[in-house]
């Protein structure tokens, strides 16, 4: 029997699937019921703690109540959970796992995407049933805004990737109605809350609602430049602007650099992120 579930980043697009798949909206594009969905959490002290907020005291008693099971699962390394913050900042780490930006006005190769999210999401359908000639159906929240995020990458071992929120022609926007039509608040856009793709005016509003995740970012920042120095290698920083987020962020309403950046492609409210 096939596997069928939902990728769940926490975000907006996949809230929206766990609605639609609630009202059976799922089951024409999925060729059947869709009761699963999978919370791959990056971390208690990686996922922004509105995220998880939001998922287990709004999310899953919602989903639970409409017949949807929301599983949070951990990565695992040696057997133990671990997290992409305990993964970054261990002394002997020499992975950056996030796109930190080095010397090019460009993030570097991230894994964390791939470790923490498709990885774990991968695991837990093969030990549930996912074989090589009967792959689970992975319901991906990729709306039609970013319709240039499908596809991308190889698809997983045991999975096939389906992208709902495309066949029903569904937009961001349409995706907030969604939700709010099922009485739901909207969630907060999903990500570690130090993530490098974040736009300047995230960082700005981060910086002025929550100074305790900004300082926390910025010593992350510093841990992984200091290690970059110590190994003779060329400085990383978690912006484009080459210098310490509290150096060129500014508190949201007074912010240096302009908040009109392009629409922000790579989060995690999908569930896999940039895929």
């Amino acid at each position: 029997m096939t596997l069928r579930v939902i990728s769940y980043g926490g975000g907006v697009q996949s809230t929206a699937l766990i609605v639609l798949a609630a009202q059976g909206k799922l089951e024409p594009i999925m060729g059947g019921s869709v009761t699963t969905a999978l919370f791959a959490n990056t971390g208690d002290d990686s996922e922004h703690p509105d995220t998880l907020q939001y998922v287990r005291e709004i999310a899953v008693p919602w989903a639970k109540k409409h017949g949807i099971e929301i599983h949070e699962l951990d990565t695992v390394k040696n057997g133990q959970p671990t997290t992409i913050w305990k993964e970054i900042t261990k002394p002997e780490s020499k992975r950056m796992l996030i796109p930190v930006y080095g010397d090019i006005n460009m993030p570097l190769q991230r894994s964390c995407t791939v470790d923490f999210k498709i990885k774990t999401v991968g695991r837990w359908v093969k030990k549930n049933g996912a074989k090589k000639d009967d792959p689970a159906l992975v319901a991906i929240a990729i709306s039609t805004d970013e319709i240039q995020r499908a596809g991308r990458g190889k698809e997983e071992h045991m999975q096939k990737r389906v992208y709902p929120l495309l066949n029903l022609g569904v937009s961001r926007t349409g995706c907030m109605q969604i939700i709010h039509d099922a009485g739901l608040p909207v969630p907060p856009k999903s990500s570690c809350f130090f993530c490098p793709f974040h736009k300047t005016l995230v960082w700005s509003e981060l910086r002025r609602d929550r100074p305790d995740l900004f300082d926390k970012a910025q010593e992350l920042e510093d841990s992984l430049l200091a290690k970059q120095v110590a190994r003779g290698k060329n400085p990383v920083y978690l912006t484009k602007h080459g210098r310490r987020i509290s150096e060129v962020i500014n508190a949201a309403g007074d912010t240096l650099f302009s908040a009109s950046e392009p629409n922000d492609e790579h989060g995690c409210d999908s569930g896999h992120c940039f895929t």
